[in-house]
């Protein structure tokens, strides 16, 4: 696990080196033990790599390595996992090794096999940048599922690539500025989705993909298209696993074997635990395969409604594993809220964030790996609102109070008096808490597919009414054609959607940023390719009986851990950030929300967002999700300038 960054350009004003090393020191949080550079004068490329050192301690594993024959050099930020199993083949092959670094594997096996068959024998996560100075070409490439970021695109004549967007901004070509569409997206749903990112003409490599640059042809405009080296679609095919016990059976020996592989460090490790059902089965199968006792971690809140501390200390107790928890208090997120648009490079509004890097800062204090149960929602038809979102699109008779038919009829201009005489649901609400709602039920209401349904049902703003003037947003995994092989208008639908942007946009950004801040790494068993192939062929009802999905994984946590001390209602990994706004934060919100800060942006309405603050304020309505994308992007753009 570490980070990189480089540049491609055939300007000699200059210095490679110090520039080099000022876009490694814009991310040495991401590997605080080494680093290392490399600059080709004739091929204008130059990389640089910071090193949080996991596997090979020993020099043999630092980077930028070069290629036993020189002719690759490459910069890799990730794990290999398979590393072992590869290494044997190709010393069977006759290939010498310097050191035991899965990077020294990886190079060795593009040599012999070609980057592409090579990709598709990793198993891991991983982004690199890998020179060919035989072909004199640059490739970027990306893991399966997209837990390892990768940022790229244009400044002028010089080409930036790096994984975060604070290295790119170390190089004196920087322009920067705000890209409107992106920003449409942050404001629908907290986050920016892959390919695009808060900057004009910077892009996020896709998961699963790798884009090539022709080192000779100079400035290339438009970029290249990414090309994709696996394709998550041909997981959904559904195969013969027999009965649901030996699916289970099947799952756990999988699983396990892929944690196994997982649990190889050189350095200590651990696991998170929630208490949920994800992070227990992770955590389960990493107790009946280890020599000692594993070491969890856990945060809690002494907030109602928000606390899994206590769940998670049960399933330790029961498993044995050593456990350490934090609770945390507003003062916690008040010290930590101005360091957000640092710490995630840019604007992104998922308010879990906070517990994520605070339970990720405990955890480094102990060890440097982490286990990590993501993934199982996507995977095993976890979240709650699948089944409600299929039963709402397949009815589209009662949304909200509102109703489809009713939502589409009431005319634009009505009142809010109006609706109220006329919805008895909305009797007693305000007249913006009533538009705003009738805002998201037309959404609804117009919906021609599943998909869209579901894209307004997880929007926060179902219109960019808070933009000064239209913006038209991109498309993005949410909006894209569904591929041949994914069923349409069913629950596999939404599972594609999520896995397609929720998880690598959402999740995967948050747990990133937050534990590499802290130079720690995290590893997702789930999202191990085999596990994922495994689990997307299932028949839905192996995963979902009675609205509640997930069995076949509770089923393999069953034999570890008692149903009572995991059978309850999900909670998720959620702060109670609606409440802190109105208190502890409310000072630091309002300082963003003032002229003097709001004023140096002329892209957000300061009447329409002041309007739904006071609302919150009130305390009549909860706009926290609404408001802390715009905080957010507020508070990056204090921080960077834009």
């Amino acid at each position: 696990m570490c980070g990189f960054a480089g540049f491609v350009s055939k300007e000699s004003a200059v210095e490679p080196e110090q520039v080099l090393s000022g876009m490694g020191r814009a991310i040495a949080h991401r590997g605080p033990d080494d680093a290392g550079l490399w600059h080709h004068l004739d091929l204008g490329a130059g990389l640089v790599h910071r090193r949080l050192s996991i596997q090979d301690l020993s020099p043999a594993g630092a980077q930028p390595m070069a290629s036993a024959s020189g002719r690759y050099v490459i910069a890799f930020n990730g794990e290999v996992y398979n590393f072992r199993q590869l290494h044997s083949e190709l010393v069977k092959l006759g290939c010498q090794f310097r050191g035991h670094s899965d990077t020294e594997v990886m190079l060795h096996a593009i040599e012999q096999w070609g980057l592409s068959p090579s990709l598709a024998r990793f198993s891991g996560m991983f982004a690199f940048a890998l020179i060919d100075q035989q072909e004199r070409t640059l490739v970027l490439a990306r893991d399966r599922m997209g837990e390892k970021p990768l940022y790229y695109g244009y400044q002028g004549n010089v080409l930036l690539f790096g994984s975060e967007l604070k290295a790119l901004r170390a190089h004196p070509a920087w322009q920067g500025g705000v890209d409107q569409q992106a920003l449409a997206l942050l404001l629908r749903h907290n986050v920016i989705p892959a390919p695009w990112s808060i900057h004009k003409g910077i892009f996020k490599l896709p998961p699963a993909s790798m884009v090539t640059f022709q080192l000779n042809a100079g400035h290339s405009n438009p970029l290249p298209e990414p090309e994709r080296y696996w394709r998550l679609e041909e997981c959904f095919v559904e195969s013969p696993t027999g009965s649901f016990d030996d699916a289970s059976h099947q799952l756990e020996s999988l699983l396990g074997d892929v944690i196994e592989d997982q649990m190889v460090s050189d350095v200590p490790l651990g696991a998170f635990l929630s208490g949920g059902i994800d992070s227990s089965t992770v955590v389960a199968l990493m107790q009946a395969r280890a020599s000692q006792r594993v070491k969890t971690f856990s945060i809690g809140f002494d907030e109602a409604g928000f606390n899994e501390a206590e769940h998670a200390a049960e399933v330790a107790r029961h498993l044995g594993t050593e456990h350490t928890e934090l609770y945390v208090t507003p003062n916690d997120a008040l010290g930590l809220v101005p360091r957000l648009p640092e710490l995630y490079d840019e604007p992104f509004a998922d308010s879990s964030q906070l517990p994520t890097y605070l339970v990720s800062e405990m955890t480094r204090k102990h060890v440097t790996v982490a286990l990590s149960g993501d993934g199982g929602d996507e995977l095993f038809c976890g979240y709650t609102r699948y089944p409600s979102v299929l039963s709402r699109w397949q009815g589209r008779n009662s949304l909200s109070g509102l109703g489809r038919r009713a939502a589409a009829a009431l005319p634009e201009s009505l009142s809010a008096a109006a609706i109220r005489a006329l919805v008895p649901a909305q009797r007693g609400r305000s007249g913006l808490a009533i538009r705003h709602r009738l805002k998201a039920e037309r959404a609804l209401a117009r919906s021609s597919s599943v998909s869209e349904f579901y894209r307004q049902s997880v929007s926060f703003w179902a219109e960019p009414e808070c933009f000064r003037q239209a913006v038209r947003e991109p498309t993005y995994g949410l909006t894209r054609p569904l591929p041949p092989g994914v069923p349409e208008e069913s629950l596999k639908t939404l599972m594609w959607r999520d896995l397609n942007w929720y998880l690598p946009d959402d999740i995967l950004v948050k747990v990133d940023r937050a534990a590499m801040a802290c130079s720690l790494e995290t590893r997702i068993p789930m999202l191990d390719p085999k596990v994922v192939a495994f689990a997307l062929s299932l028949p839905l009802d192996y995963n979902l009986k009675g609205g509640v999905g997930k069995q076949v994984l509770r089923n393999v946590l069953y034999r570890h851990v008692p149903r009572e001390l995991v059978d309850r209602p999900k909670q998720g990994f959620a702060v109670p950030v609606g409440q802190w706004l109105r208190g502890p934060l409310r000072p630091w919100a309002e300082s963003l929300l003032a002229p003097s800060v709001f004023g140096k942006q002329d892209l957000l309405d300061e009447s329409v967002v002041n309007a739904y603050w006071q609302e919150h304020l009130r305390g009549r309505e909860d706009y926290s999700a609404e408001l802390w994308g715009i905080l957010m992007f507020l508070a990056w753009l204090e921080h960077t300038g834009g």
